[in-house]
């Protein structure tokens, strides 16, 4: 969103957005807020269902935004966390094979580039937590202190699980390099 429209959008509701400005600036977050699920889920059609009952929940809670120009670090923090309940609900789900010829009907163009992608396939085998942090940090640019505000965690929960993740990542990489040099 450009500047001005922010600057707008401040002006007109300095404490708490009207409807109107909410909605304006909640569609033109939207395409962010589904690329931070895919990259958090790695599912394209599960991220889609997030980012939607996410921006429901925002909606619903929008008399809670007290500065607009915490529009931002606001709304990722439902992402965020309506990603790792998803993530959580996931883990208790079965998995079925299919078979070759339904699978590849079946899959998204996000899922397969992260697939293909030996980052993409090591960031999946992360935790939830580990993902999160690595995405915000990496992909969204946010400093661990803003990244710590937007999760409510402290900032050393934020630096050690970002450890954790790179040491992870680091691994799960050169483990891949070792097989492919096989």
């Amino acid at each position: 969103m450009a500047a001005a429209e922010d600057a707008l959008l401040i002006e007109q509701a300095p404490v708490v957005p009207d409807d109107d400005a909410f909605a304006r600036r909640s569609d033109a977050y939207l395409g962010r807020a589904l690329s931070l699920a895919c990259y958090i889920l790695g599912d394209e059609c599960e991220a889609e269902d997030v980012t939607q009952e996410a921006m429901a929940r925002a909606w619903k809670a929008r008399r809670s935004l007290r500065r607009v120009e915490s529009f931002d670090a606001w709304i990722d923090r439902i992402v965020v966390n309506t990603c790792r309940e998803r993530l959580r609900h996931r883990r208790g789900l079965r998995e079925v094979e299919l078979s070759p010829d339904a699978e590849s009907e079946a899959r998204d163009g996000f899922g397969i580039l992260l697939a293909r992608d030996s980052i993409g396939r090591a960031l999946v085998a992360l935790t939830a937590d580990q993902r999160t942090v690595v995405v915000l940090r990496y992909w969204r640019d946010l400093s661990l202190e803003q990244i710590a505000d937007r999760l409510g965690w402290p900032l050393g929960t934020v630096k050690s699980r970002l450890h954790y993740a790179l040491a992870a990542l680091r691994e799960r990489l050169e483990r891949n390099d070792r097989e492919v040099k096989r």
